[in-house]
């Protein structure tokens, strides 16, 4: 665990800490890649077995929750007495904000499979809306349920809310049942990440943006074989790369900058491509775009300030932020390069 790593203006990492850990992380992708491997069908048939486990299991914790008698409703309006040092709310904020996107992450990866949906133009909303609308009130009703039980001013000591809440409403097995939450709820994301996002890299290829054998499909399994492999590769040295905390860190903050040029792109293609027949309404637009594009990069400049500041007074060793944008700046000479060949 010693063996490190240093990147200059980035930080530390040591690929080899919690290698038992790291390695059955990288074992669950391996399995999960070639379930997704052998057909969409049965990446599906996880997806929902494990999303509804997920779900209902949290539902449990809530019914439980709302049941101890040790609870209140008087939590809900009690003021912490903790104060934050001087200077630290906006980096409080942005923590806060990024754990919370992580939560929600993921609640637009139908839109990865659009070609494989059946009507899409109705069923892509539909799944958005149902989708989001099922996140907050799940997320909601059990962050209520932990401030039923736990009063803020006890939060703030817990290194585990969820444990420690499921300890007092259920007993010895609380523990449990949250380790089981958590393998379960990793399992399912894992699942559905890896099926959806497999597709960008051979969509990618089938429009002559990247590498000409990732395009291809398997000819017996009809799926992105070779897009998906690749995937696991990659997956599997970002795995060693660093820790839990440090790769959604990163996640979010590269895809919120991505999510905001999205936004952007609505605007550009406004303008350049006015008499192009489109399928899908934007609600309130102008509005609502450029309000998300605002916020949007308003949280990407103050989480590069805030990890360069924890990097410069020691509280972090890496910079997460500038480690996502060294990754996603290797991404502009393919860029280039295939823009420029097809071109030729």
């Amino acid at each position: 665990t010693s063996f490190k790593l240093y990147l200059p203006f980035i930080g530390t990492f040591y690929p080899l800490m919690n290698i038992g850990v790291k390695s059955l992380t990288i074992a669950v992708i391996l399995l999960l890649t070639l379930v997704n491997y052998y057909g969409i069908k049965y990446g599906g048939y996880v997806a929902v077995i494990f999303t509804t486990a997920k779900v209902l299991a949290m539902l449990l914790l809530v019914v439980f929750a709302f049941g101890y008698e040790g609870g209140s409703f008087s939590n809900f309006t009690i003021n912490s007495s903790h104060q934050l040092p001087s200077g630290s709310i906006i980096a409080g904020v942005v923590a806060a904000l990024s754990a919370a996107f992580w939560a929600y992450d993921g609640w637009n990866n139908v839109t990865y499979i659009a070609s494989e949906i059946k009507n899409p133009q109705r069923n892509i909303p539909k799944a958005l809306v149902i989708g989001t609308i099922i996140i907050i009130a799940v997320y909601t009703l059990i962050n209520l349920a932990y401030m039923y039980v736990l009063p803020v001013s006890a939060m703030k000591d817990s290194t585990l809310v969820a444990s420690d809440v499921a300890k007092l409403a259920i007993g010895p097995l609380g523990g449990a049942l949250i380790a089981a939450l958590v393998m379960i709820s990793t399992f399912g994301t894992a699942n559905g990440t890896i099926m959806v996002s497999a597709r960008v890299y051979f969509a990618m290829a089938r429009n002559k943006m990247f590498f000409g054998p990732i395009g291809l499909t398997h000819k017996k399994y009809h799926t992105p074989a070779n897009a998906l492999l690749l995937q696991a590769i990659w997956t599997s040295v970002l795995v060693l790369s660093g820790s839990f905390d440090d790769l959604t860190d990163m996640l979010i903050f590269v895809s919120w900058i991505f999510y905001a040029f999205g936004a952007v792109g609505l605007f550009v293609l406004r303008i350049k491509m006015k008499d192009t027949p489109r399928p899908y309404k934007v609600p309130l637009y102008p509005y609502i775009p450029a309000v998300f594009i605002v916020f949007a990069f308003g949280f990407v400049v103050l989480t590069l300030w805030t990890d360069i500041q924890n990097y410069m007074n020691n509280r972090t060793e890496v910079i997460n932020s500038v480690f996502g944008l060294l990754l996603s700046l290797l991404g502009l000479p393919l860029y280039y390069y295939f823009k420029s060949r097809n071109k030729k």
